[in-house]
């Protein structure tokens, strides 16, 4: 049996050890006992950290999440059940946090990756196809998430759903009463969502939802777009990939799944993913009459960079642009066929995270049903009817009497 935890940590706290998570094999049924646990932090609000642990047979994974400049995820794979999460506070709240955060035994990493929410684009967007054919649309000063005001984590821990949120505020005050989130989900165990998009996970994923929540847009034709960026280890390097279905079954209207995959090194580590479907939506209540359209720029690789401070500087180190490939891409909300958000005020866009092939759609067994059903139909009354057809002219052949 694994063991997963989902630990929430404050600033301020002395030096601290964590253990870490399992990579499990997809298609293997895996369950976990699963805990939360938080520990006291300071005044600081912003200064958050939270840990997702799993525990398995000679490796543990671990996703260590934080709103410490950029809201940042980093990704971990060691060969270790014993490995363990070491944060120095002090360092870690420093201009140079290099260094604050690492993994013990030493050498036990085999694989590590970070993905970094960086910036919250607005831009007009009245003529929303210009953006998908590369031209350049008017954009407003981007909110930079590094300079947000985030509230404690821990006042937003769900013990039972195995949730946490990061909530923040633009502290320059541009958006009035509206917030930022991303809400983070660990799994227990393989299955897909409820709600809307109905993502598939895996044991060894965790989903993160951006939402946007009152926030006044700076014209009447506005929409939002947030960059995303990752950090890859030298020798690696991110691949986008579109995949496309017939299947619409579980998020209706919706063909497509956009991912960012890591191509591993060996044969024996990785790849990790990030993966998302091309929709967002305008409720709480997530429908397909709420639905706004989802569209993402090409993958940049070139002369990339990542600001800091931010928990991948703490990890990476400072110079992440010589040491580490960093890419980035931009995903924009909104298009021609509606303004979801202007009339409702809120977006939340879903993504999963993990490691392992990505989980991919398959038609369920009622779709595979019904399709075997109505092509199946057809094809027994062609044959009952050649039947029929021929029992007749056999019939009708030996009745006949030949005259002498």
């Amino acid at each position: 049996m694994g063991l997963c935890r989902l630990l929430i940590f404050g600033a301020l706290c002395p030096q601290l050890t964590i253990s870490g998570a399992k990579l499990m094999e997809l298609g293997e049924t895996v369950f976990y006992w699963v805990t939360l646990q938080a520990v006291p932090g300071s005044i600081s609000s912003s200064a958050n950290l939270l840990h997702v642990r799993a525990v398995g047979r000679n490796d543990t994974l671990h996703y260590v999440w934080s709103s410490i400049g950029a809201p940042t995820v980093l990704l971990l794979y060691t060969q270790s059940e014993s490995s363990a999460l070491r944060v120095n506070w002090t360092k870690l709240l420093s201009a140079s946090p290099a260094g604050a955060i690492w993994i013990e035994p030493p050498g036990s990493v085999v694989y590590s990756t970070a993905v970094v929410f960086t910036k919250v684009f607005e831009y007009n967007g009245a003529n929303a196809s210009a953006l998908s054919k590369g031209q350049e649309e008017p954009f407003y000063p981007p909110y930079d998430l590094a300079g947000f005001s985030w509230q404690s984590v821990n006042c937003t821990v769900n013990q039972t759903a195995l949730t946490a949120r990061f909530q923040g505020v633009d502290p320059g005050g541009a958006f009035g009463n509206g917030t930022i989130s991303f809400q983070v989900t660990a799994y227990e165990q393989g299955g897909r969502d409820g709600p809307l998009p109905r993502l598939l996970h895996t044991a060894n994923s965790s989903k993160v939802e951006f939402i946007m929540d009152k926030v006044a847009p700076r014209g009447n034709s506005s929409r939002f777009m947030l960059e995303v960026v990752t950090v890859e280890e030298k020798g690696g390097r991110k691949r986008l990939q579109s995949v496309r279905s017939i299947d619409d079954e579980y998020t209706p209207t919706i063909f497509e799944m956009a991912q960012l995959v890591s191509e591993s090194r060996n044969n024996s580590i990785g790849p990790s993913f990030f993966q998302w479907k091309t929709t967002a939506y305008g409720s709480r209540e997530a429908s397909r009459e709420n639905a706004i359209r989802c569209r993402y720029r090409p993958l940049q690789t070139a002369n990339r960079t990542l600001p800091g401070p931010s928990i991948a500087h703490a990890y990476f180190g400072e110079d992440l642009g010589r040491s580490h490939r960093i890419a980035a891409i931009n995903i924009s909300f909104g298009g021609e066929d509606g303004e979801v958000y202007a009339e409702k005020g809120y977006l939340s866009w879903s993504a999963l995270l993990g490691f392992g092939t990505p989980p991919k759609d398959a038609f369920s067994p009622l779709v595979v049903a019904i399709v075997a059903v109505a092509l199946g139909i057809p094809v027994v009354l062609l044959l009952a009817g050649g039947l029929v057809v021929l029992f007749a002219r056999r019939k009708r052949h030996s009745q006949y009497e030949p005259i002498n």
